[in-house]
């Protein structure tokens, strides 16, 4: 069962939320982003949303390509099942403001399955809150909060876990 690549990029959760999807695809669904907010990662197939409990601290994004099916690792808060179709073989890792954190070019198109696991989001949420609170009883400066933000002990950590499954379906439009 080797790996047969991965990649991480480090992304702002602007609002909350990071993306990973097909360089190709079409804005993802409400209906997604919503469900993200409960099971944390959630999408519509052809797009991810990975959502955090705070908005400034730089989180980590890895997607790891497998040659088969992976168990869960143990040491996580939390994971959910995903799929993920690309036509165009590339995954683009995004922040809502300020756009593209990474790309990664996956060993072919395709639908891809596995499960997202995440740690360090409840600690991280818990710096971010505390920080917030002593800037504000403290005074600090936007420069003392950056400065907080990239001493944050720990790191919020995103990990996809996919295997290639099947071809991508071709698409039934008319060519009329």
């Amino acid at each position: 069962m080797p790996l047969i690549t991965e990649y991480s990029t480090s992304a702002y959760p602007d609002r909350g939320i990071v993306e990973v999807y097909d360089s190709d695809a079409y804005l993802g669904d409400d209906e997604a982003l919503a469900r993200s907010r409960t099971q944390v990662v959630a999408g519509d197939g052809y797009h991810l949303f990975l959502h955090s409990l705070q908005t400034d601290i730089e989180v980590e994004v890895t997607l790891r390509i497998w040659d088969s099916p992976q168990e869960v690792l143990q040491d996580t808060e939390g994971t959910v099942p995903v799929s993920l179709e690309s036509e165009t073989g590339q995954l683009v890792v995004n922040q809502l403001t300020f756009g593209p954190a990474g790309v990664m070019d996956l060993p072919r198109p395709g639908v891809y399955e596995g499960h997202a696991t995440w740690s360090g989001r409840q600690a991280t949420a818990d710096y971010y809150d505390t920080c917030r609170q002593r800037s504000v009883q403290e005074g600090w400066s936007a420069e003392q909060i950056g400065a907080a933000w990239k001493q944050c002990p720990d790191v919020e950590r995103y990990v996809l876990d996919l295997w290639f499954v099947r071809d991508c379906e071709p698409d039934d439009e008319d060519d009329t």
